[in-house]
């Protein structure tokens, strides 16, 4: 999709999904991908202290907001060490940690090259998710306060691009049906790869790399950023309105006045792990 792109202004702005424009995040691991994980690989024995984990590893470490796939490998692995073995595990931790795209169609491939069993799991395990997400209520699949302000705002002087590690489908539907798709530019989810990729090429359409910034919830958000050398403006948890009304008052002016690089960045950063409690 990126070759239909075109740049249009001399900024972009590059914003997550789940967890930082859409209120998403909390309700599908919670209600879809730990349960779906748990009939997958018939763990109900442990079902609460597996599904605690998994929320710890996706909404509440370092790791919040990493690929569905790589959060699977993780505590599979954890759960093959503690409480049953999953078989040929070792497959889906290999396919996890080296494809260049981490997506069902591409699991969909691996499996049936490698004739895995436990890939073939991953991948009912992920169109499970993806079905019962569809299911949720339209009612808990709200944007945050603020971010229909914000992008509006921001669309008046730069691109913008959704870069989300999650299922395509899901993030054009959701964005739709809350009337903000219209102030984004492209769309590019797990089917195009990593967030640092997705930028990557994003930067090829002719941006400076002070001219780019990164909006985001998670760690992962802001090492795509520093990979590709672009600026972060972190969306807070437990703070996503305050985060978007700062994002268009000052933060943007920031970006167009070329004073975001420095002390103020260095602050939002320090700010963002602050609040995962990282430090």
């Amino acid at each position: 999709m990126e070759d239909f792109f075109e740049r249009k202004k001399d900024f972009l702005v590059c914003v997550d999904s789940d967890g930082c424009a859409m209120d998403t995040m909390d309700i599908k691991h919670i209600a879809c991908f730990g349960p779906c994980m748990v009939e997958e690989w018939n763990l109900s024995e442990w079902e609460a202290p597996i599904l605690k984990r998994w929320n710890e590893i996706n909404l509440y470490q370092k790791t919040r907001g990493i690929n569905r796939f790589k959060a699977l490998a993780l505590i599979l692995s954890e759960i093959d060490h503690n409480y049953q073995r999953i078989e040929d595990l070792d497959t889906l931790i290999y396919w996890a940690d080296h494809a260049k795209e981490l997506s069902n169609k591409s699991l969909e491939t691996e499996a049936e090259e490698r004739d895995s069993i436990c890939l073939r799991k991953a991948l009912a395990w992920s169109k499970a998710v993806n079905k019962k997400i569809d299911e949720l209520s339209d009612d808990v699949k709200k944007p945050f306060a603020g971010v229909q302000e914000a992008l509006k705002e921001i669309h008046t002087y730069a691109d913008i691009a959704i870069v989300s590690s999650a299922n395509r489908q899901a993030v054009l539907d959701e964005w739709e049906k809350e009337h903000i798709l219209e102030y984004t530019d492209i769309v590019m989810a797990q089917d195009c790869g990593s967030k640092a990729h997705c930028i990557e090429l994003l930067k090829k359409k002719g941006y400076r790399e002070d001219h780019i910034l990164m909006v985001g919830d998670a760690p992962g958000d802001l090492q795509a950023a520093r990979k590709n050398e672009v600026m972060f403006f972190p969306i807070l948890v437990k703070k996503e309105k305050e985060s978007w009304e700062e994002l268009k008052d000052k933060g943007l002016h920031a970006l167009l006045e070329g004073t975001y690089l420095g002390a103020y960045e260095k602050e939002k950063e320090e700010e963002f792990y602050k609040n995962l409690s990282l430090e």
